[in-house]
């Protein structure tokens, strides 16, 4: 999981923001799915995650539902608009020259997001989860059927180039 969090980071370090975004928006998926007793993400597992773990304080932060709707529109159609959400649209901003941060505000409709700010409250999210549930059966279970990276290769499929599976 770690790595998968430090790709996010460098995705945003380096200006990547639509591939951080896309990582970023599948994590309470992930988490909902580590710490459940089938092992399987739904929606009301990413909601259930999201407010409880990465919803931020304020008026206009955006909700678990409204996060879920965002996450199915941009995976799924790569739009950042969903039928079922509270706004017209959500707005992410990306960092500027200018010192300019605008960060859950309205605009005629739209809710506006920092996009780095978004993304790297969920990752701390996620590493602040992870601590808490480390030792929980379920997280352990599943936590085996986690995407890794083996360096060495994965034996008996290929071995002696770095493998992920």
């Amino acid at each position: 999981m770690e790595l998968l969090l430090n790709e996010i980071e460098k995705a945003l370090d380096f200006g990547l923001y639509f591939i951080a975004l896309q990582a970023s928006l599948t994590l309470p998926d992930i988490c909902g799915a580590l710490q459940s007793d089938d092992g399987k993400a739904d929606k009301q597992k990413y909601i259930n995650w999201y407010d409880t773990y990465a919803k931020e304080h304020g008026n206009f932060s955006i909700s678990g539902d409204d996060c879920y709707y965002f996450r199915c529109s941009y995976v799924h159609q790569s739009s950042t608009k969903h039928p079922k959400s509270s706004y017209s649209r959500i707005l992410f901003l990306a960092p500027t020259d200018y010192g300019l941060t605008l960060h859950n505000n309205i605009l005629n409709g739209a809710l506006n997001i920092d996009v780095n700010m978004f993304c790297r409250n969920i990752i701390k999210s996620v590493r602040k989860w992870q601590k808490a549930v480390e030792s929980n059966e379920n997280y352990k279970r599943n936590y085996n059927n986690l995407i890794k990276l083996y360096p060495n290769g994965l034996s008996p499929y290929i071995v002696g180039v770095p493998v992920i599976s």
